[in-house]
């Protein structure tokens, strides 16, 4: 099986791609000198974060600093609101953040949900089945 053969994609000329650390930094401030970098970049260029790494962001705010979803949700539902940061769908990814504060699925799951308002999602699992249920039902 071949992977990929078919797949085209668009990228922006000269759009910067932030790192997950890059947005921890920001968020943390945990190194003064790195915050302050990270800082210039992400509010003032035009940056784009894919949701590979929002959903990094999202697992290493809960998993290694403890944080809990609600916290992690608003903090980075507002980040999502700066003009300047790009992603592929800042409603979808605004509702899959959403998601995760109110239901008890990880953030993938809860992208995926937010999909299903539009896109077919398919799973085995009872729980993402639920949420696809409910955003179908939205949709």
């Amino acid at each position: 099986m071949e992977l990929g053969n078919n797949i085209s994609q668009k990228s922006t000329p000269n759009m910067t791609r932030l790192d997950t650390n890059y947005i921890l930094r920001y968020l943390l401030n945990d190194d003064e000198k790195m915050a302050s970098i990270a800082e210039e970049v992400i509010r003032y260029k035009a940056v784009h974060i894919s949701n590979e790494v929002w959903a990094e962001v999202v697992y290493v705010l809960e998993g290694v600093y403890g944080l809990k979803e609600e916290e992690i949700s608003k903090v980075l539902r507002s980040l999502l609101k700066f003009e300047n940061i790009h992603v592929i769908d800042k409603y979808k990814l605004s509702k899959a953040l959403e998601l995760f504060a109110l239901e008890k699925l990880d953030f993938v799951d809860c992208l995926l949900c937010a999909y299903a308002s539009t896109d077919e999602v398919l799973t085995f699992d009872k729980k993402l089945n639920k949420c696809v249920d409910m955003q179908k039902d939205l949709g």
